[in-house]
């Protein structure tokens, strides 16, 4: 009997713990699918429905009343081929002296015949008859013995590499059709890697530039290299976006970076290691945590403490993007009177009693990190969200979903160090391939026209 008794009570134990699993898994299966607009998963991996989408009937043509626009005429043309009438098509009277009463001007833009250029060095070795030293004539900059390509067909490689994603057999395909360029995929690793080291020490410049700024916002996304999870880095400052990608995710690599300095303000979302950054003082990003308010919204759309502290985060924002101490829409006063109230606001829902369990743990976190929340309404050059570090890194993470990530750690030092170099071009509003040209060392086509007839 007492043998029975024992072999019940295991089962009874047994039966209660599958329960009690089985209602966790039912309790998760009734919480709100993660999506772009409730989470921080990108919008790639969002549920796509199978439901055909209505299409709306769009009116063609341009909207009433809206100005013709055309292409805008090149002042100085390379060809212009003038059509004059010399006889009346009437009565035949020969016009060819007659003033034209109106010109038409119309352009025809077209690329040229791409040829390549070769330049052929012949250094010269003379032994000296007195003495018997071998001497060697000095080659000219840029057309040194180690070198196959010019810095205009290197800046070509590194730019379809970096900017457009194309893979080493699409860029020996491009280069032979387009430009007529024979080029294996071991000199394109060539100059990738050359292009890595020169941009290397570009990085360095931009890293002290980064890390001296007042306001550094910074993300991380991962990476693929050599099978394994590494994560790449960005650092953005006032005028200058510093990349890296190394095996941690942890603040020492926030250490590694900024070394001794200490930022003014920190930009930033909620991740642990980012808020162990070095700076006086911490704005958390207000997107990620409208994200987090949409996911308790999608599982209680009525829920009013979500409703009220989103609603309040919206109206900090907009606030905020109104006032500017140049050119502001509204007065100073009336500008600390609506930031009193809005700290008012949200100390109130702070202290506010929620019973859901997700607005639980929201509100929770905010009340600890409640000085990091409305930085920005007191200091109107710091940013409310962290967009920009993710918009910086975006095409990092289009070039790890078509390349599915690195096979070598020189292949993801050298496009970190390639991507700060073009993220700081492009954020101070200069051509990218003529950066990466200026990269790769001195033009040598003036050795070409010095020698053309």
């Amino acid at each position: 009997m007492l043998s029975l008794v024992r072999s019940l009570l295991i089962i009874t134990e047994r039966q209660q713990k599958r329960i009690e699993q089985l209602e966790a898994e039912i309790e998760k299966l009734r919480k709100p699918p993660a999506n772009s607009k409730n989470s921080s998963q990108p919008p790639s991996k969002d549920q796509k429905s199978n439901a055909p989408k209505k299409k709306k009937r769009k009116k063609h043509g341009p909207p009433f009343g809206h100005k013709r626009h055309t292409r805008p005429l090149v002042d100085n043309p390379d060809k212009v081929i003038e059509a004059k009438v010399d006889q009346c098509r009437s009565c035949q009277a020969d016009l060819s002296q007659i003033a034209p009463e109106k010109i038409v001007r119309r352009q025809l833009t077209e690329i040229p015949i791409i040829k390549p250029l070769v330049i052929e060095t012949q250094q010269h070795k003379t032994r000296c008859p007195h003495c018997r030293t071998a001497n060697s004539g000095a080659l000219p900059a840029g057309l040194e013995a180690d070198r196959f390509f010019g810095p205009q067909l290197e800046a070509t490689v590194a730019y379809y590499k970096q900017r457009h994603h194309l893979s080493y057999e699409r860029i020996v395909e491009v280069l032979g059709d387009r430009y007529g360029v024979a080029i294996s995929q071991g000199a394109i690793a060539q100059i990738l890697e050359r292009a890595g080291k020169r941009a290397a020490s570009e990085a360095e410049s931009i890293r002290d530039q980064v890390i001296s700024s007042s306001v550094i916002r910074s993300d991380e996304t991962s990476a693929r290299v050599m099978g394994r999870n590494w994560w790449q880095w960005v650092f953005v400052g006032a005028n200058a976006v510093y990349h890296t990608i190394v095996p941690t995710r942890s603040a020492a690599e926030i250490s590694t970076v900024m070394g001794e300095k200490c930022a003014e303000f920190w930009v930033c979302d909620c991740y642990g290691s980012q808020l162990k950054a070095p700076a006086k003082i911490i704005q958390l990003c207000l997107q990620h945590l409208l994200r987090d308010l949409n996911r308790i919204l999608d599982a209680a759309p009525t829920y009013p403490w979500a409703r009220a502290m989103q609603s309040l985060f919206r109206s900090a924002i907009h606030l905020h993007n109104r006032f500017t101490p140049e050119g502001s829409k509204i007065k100073i006063e009336t500008y600390v009177n609506r930031v009193m109230r809005l700290e008012k606001q949200l100390d109130e829902l702070l202290n506010q009693t929620v019973r859901n369990d997700a607005a639980i743990k929201l509100q929770r976190r905010l009340i600890k990190h409640r000085e990091k929340l409305f930085v920005f309404l007191h200091y109107p050059g710091i940013p409310p969200t962290n967009n920009e570090s993710e918009q910086a890194l975006r095409t990092s993470v289009i070039y790890r979903k078509v390349t599915n990530g690195f096979r070598s750690e020189w292949g993801a030092r050298t496009y970190a160090s390639l991507q700060s170099v073009i993220a700081t071009v492009q954020r101070r509003g200069q051509p990218v391939f003529q950066a990466l040209v200026e990269l790769m060392g001195s033009s040598v086509l003036h050795h070409f026209e010095a020698s053309s007839p």
